[in-house]
């Protein structure tokens, strides 16, 4: 039953009750209201709006309760007709509540989105003017986005612009987002005016990350392409200053500006802006934008043109400038190339190969290329110059060379010798080339004067070196102009002025040995051998090995020539003086040609004594070389009995590889000498160096000879030597880890035969122990020098031997099995083999009776 109260309007449910007892003990508490419209939230809204209202009589100052409150009341007009008069209501409710709570930023957003939301513009803007009104300017960055949102949003953008305005002032980092408003709206003289603003700005930082030339390009793009809609703003002077101050990207906006001028329809001016910028340009990258906008530009003005007269009529007037405006575009399109060497003389005006490339673009132009010249000559710093300077200078004056004017081409040669240049290299050049073009006239008195000028000792004498000193005073000591001269004084001058300037050169310590040789070859062509002889030992002092081996093969060579046997003395003092401090690298040739000496003119012992001498001279890779020389001119001499000891050494010395050849070679030598025994021990001897799995060919060689000469005996010996060997070779602890493994699963099976717990890790680590140990054994077994090696026979060479020895004898040798003892086994043989580093044991008892 419904309880009746004081009040007769207010109806209050038995539930109700206790929350009415407790607000009436507690009027002011806002829990107690806040669980009373709990309690009635889903109960009729004029009743929940009945006890808000109740208590914000009581509590006016609670934010809780009025926010609460006018978010149940929008709820309730939610999805409503914005003319339903319940809006104005709850209207009513906000400006009540910001009576208490005005200076609450959140009561005063709702309220500015509920104004949105019914469509009451000018209600609204003066909302959020009385919000920013009674707010503190920090809360302001709330209201703000908004309200600018909502401005953005109405029909007309004046509305929106002021706000903007108002908006700036207290952001103004926030000009972009304005600036694309306004381009936006349409708005592009203001839009530019603030767009000039921000990049006049130094301290202006771009939100979106631009920077300041990005802003530069955006406002010459924005000028540039709306001529007729942006007027407050002088755009070419705005241009021009962008110009100045971005030096290194200056082709876009050369192109904006001539945009500019082109929309206007100054198409003049637009072309003069053309050819001001690719006469002023300094990059490559620059150039090719500014020539593909003028070109681009020419093209579209003479296809309007083409159009007009189409659709005018033939026209005498519009026929002769469509064709003057042909021509035009024909001449840019010819003047590229020009037009780009001038960008690239800009860029680097010292740069001497675009300067010679530029006068052949002057080619069929005699005029523009002796300008060109001019021009170049005084613009290039040598110290600065990229590329050769002396060659502008020499291509100029073979430029009136060419046309048949001598005497300025002598003009500026002459003040080519003049200037300073950064190399001494580059004056002798000049001095060169100016002596050259009086010889290609036959003007040969005046090419010897003009070289003899540039070797003149100057009055102050300077180091080659000394950079501190001009190059005029250090060109006397340039081999190039001197090298030129001794030609010159060869050909056309006498025989005492060209010994004059070969001993100058001498004397100025700039000879190289080929001048040495030039000048030795020099007398001697004049019969003067014995001054070609001091030129050679002139030389030699000069140098030092390797530069003066060219110097004393030819003089050696030279001398033998001359003299042969008759200053036979002298000729070997030569050769040793040449051999002292000879590097083995060229020690060769000496000794081959002073070996050549003693053998056709001196004694042979002398010779074979050079030739012993050459063997331990020369370098490791040609010992071999010359240890066959040696043998073959002995063998020559004195027959082949005296090469033993040759070979002997030559074993002793070279390296395994060519020990083995010398080996076999010695073998064969005494095999046919009948020294069966002898080649047995040399054959015995180089097994050692031998291993069979590597050379194969050696014990196929021994074989055979045993065949021919040898016995049961010898052939047994040898297949236990070569078994020898084998084992010696096999000692290898990886190898025969691998043999030992390979055994191992061979005799077991695989590897899963192991017994339980093993793997196949731990197995190979005990082949390596074991490889390991037999390894050190068989070190502790290897013999030592001069001590007996025993040597076991296998039974598996019996049927091998016997083959053998049926080959060698099948009427005497027979093996059987009688040499076997009780048990099999065979008898233990001896081999006695000495080491390699005692090679003289080996042939002991072997020398010539």
């Amino acid at each position: 039953m419904p309880v009746l109260n004081a009040k007769p309007d207010v109806v209050f449910e038995e539930d109700d009750l206790p929350y009415e007892e407790e607000i009436i003990r507690n009027p002011y508490s806002v829990k107690c209201w806040m669980r009373y419209i709990e309690h009635k939230q889903n109960g009729p809204k004029s009743v929940l709006n009945m006890i808000y209202e109740r208590a914000l009589k009581e509590l006016p100052g609670s934010y809780k309760l009025w926010y609460n409150y006018l978010r149940e009341r929008r709820k309730q007009v939610k999805g409503k007709c914005v003319t339903d008069p319940a809006y104005e209501e709850i209207n009513n409710c906000h400006e009540r509540a910001l009576v208490f709570m005005h200076k609450m930023p959140r009561i005063w957003l709702d309220y500015c989105q509920f104004m949105v939301s019914q469509r009451k513009i000018t209600r609204s803007r003066r909302t959020f003017d009385r919000a920013l009104r009674a707010l503190p300017i920090t809360q302001h960055s709330r209201i703000w986005p908004l309200y600018l949102t909502f401005a953005r949003n109405l029909p007309l953008p004046e509305t929106a612009i002021r706000v903007y305005r108002r908006y700036l002032k207290l952001s103004p980092e926030n000009a972009e987002e304005y600036i694309d408003y306004l381009r936006s709206v349409g708005r592009l003289d203001e839009a530019a005016v603030r767009l000039g603003a921000v990049v006049n700005d130094e301290n202006f930082v771009s939100k979106e990350g631009k920077s300041n030339y990005q802003l530069w390009h955006e406002l010459c793009d924005l000028i540039s392409q709306n001529p007729d809609k942006v007027t407050s703003l002088n755009v070419g002077a705005i241009i021009r200053g962008g110009l100045t101050r971005f030096t290194d990207q200056l082709g876009k906006l050369w192109c904006s500006l001539a945009d500019y001028y082109i929309r206007s329809g100054h198409f003049e001016k637009a072309r003069d802006v053309y050819e001001e910028a690719i006469q002023t340009v300094v990059t490559v990258r620059d150039f090719t934008q500014v020539f593909d906008s003028y070109a681009q530009f020419e093209e579209s003005m003479i296809a309007a043109k083409m159009e007009t007269t189409s659709e005018m009529g033939n026209d005498e007037d519009d026929d002769i400038d469509l064709e003057l405006r042909l021509a035009r575009f024909e001449q840019l399109i010819t003047r590229r190339p020009l037009l780009l060497n001038s960008v690239l003389l800009r860029q680097n005006p010292h740069n001497v190969h675009e300067w010679h490339k530029r006068v052949k673009l002057y080619e069929g132009n005699p005029r523009q290329i002796i300008n060109t010249y001019t021009e170049a000559v005084q613009t290039v710093d040598p110290v600065k110059a990229t590329g050769k300077p002396h060659s502008l200078w020499v291509a100029f004056a073979r430029f009136y060379e060419d046309n048949d004017q001598l005497d300025d081409a002598r003009t500026i040669f002459e003040k080519a010798t003049k200037v300073h240049y950064k190399q001494v290299d580059d004056l002798a050049a000049v001095w060169c080339e100016y002596g050259e073009m009086e010889l290609r006239y036959e003007n040969y008195d005046q090419a010897l004067r003009i070289l003899r000028k540039a070797t003149a000792i100057p009055s102050r004498k300077a180091e080659y070196f000394d950079a501190s000193e001009p190059v005029q005073n250090r060109v006397y000591k340039s081999l190039k102009v001197w090298s030129m001269l001794a030609d010159l004084e060869e050909s056309l001058g006498t025989f005492q002025s060209t010994k004059a300037v070969y001993d100058r050169i001498i004397d100025l310590r700039i000879a190289t040995p080929q001048i040495i040789i030039n000048y030795a070859m020099f007398l001697e062509e004049h019969s003067y051998f014995e001054e070609s002889f001091k030129a050679y030992e002139r030389g030699i002092a000069l140098f030092r090995w390797p530069n003066v081996y060219d110097i004393w093969n030819t003089y050696l060579t030279k001398f033998i020539d001359r003299y042969g046997g008759k200053k036979l003395e002298r000729a070997r003092d030569l050769f040793e003086q040449a051999l002292d401090g000879c590097p083995a690298k060229f020690a060769k040739t000496i000794y081959l040609l002073y070996a050549k000496l003693e053998e056709e003119f001196g004694l042979a012992r002398h010779a074979m004594a050079v030739y012993e001498r050459a063997t331990q001279a020369v370098e490791a890779e040609e010992r071999h070389y010359m240890f066959n020389i040696y043998i073959k001119r002995a063998a020559e001499i004195y027959g082949v009995t005296h090469t033993r000891s040759i070979y002997q050494k030559a074993i002793e010395v070279l390296p395994d590889e060519h020990a083995r050849d010398m080996c076999l070679r010695f073998a064969d030598l005494e095999s046919k000498l009948g020294e069966i025994d002898r080649a047995r021990a040399i054959y015995s001897y180089c097994s050692q160096m031998c291993d069979p799995r590597m050379t194969a060919n050696f014990w196929q060689t021994w074989k055979e000879f045993e065949i021919r000469h040898g016995n049961e005996d010898t052939i047994r010996e040898m297949l236990r030597i070569k078994r020898s060997v084998q084992a010696t070779y096999n000692t290898q602890v990886n190898f025969m880890s691998s043999q030992m493994l390979k055994a191992t699963s061979s005799a077991t099976g695989t590897v899963s035969d192991l017994a339980p717990g093993q793997s196949g890790v731990d197995d190979m680590k005990m082949l390596e122990q074991k490889a390991q140990l037999l390894a050190a054994e068989a070190e502790q077994d290897k013999p030592k020098p001069k001590e007996k090696i025993l040597f076991v026979r296998s039974d598996a060479s019996r049927s091998e031997l016997a083959e053998l020895a049926k080959q060698a004898n099948p009427d005497e040798i027979n093996i059987d099995d009688e040499e076997e003892d009780e048990d099999g086994d065979e008898e233990p043989d001896e081999v006695q083999l000495e080491q390699k580093s005692v090679p003289t044991a080996v042939f002991g008892g072997l020398k010539d009776e």
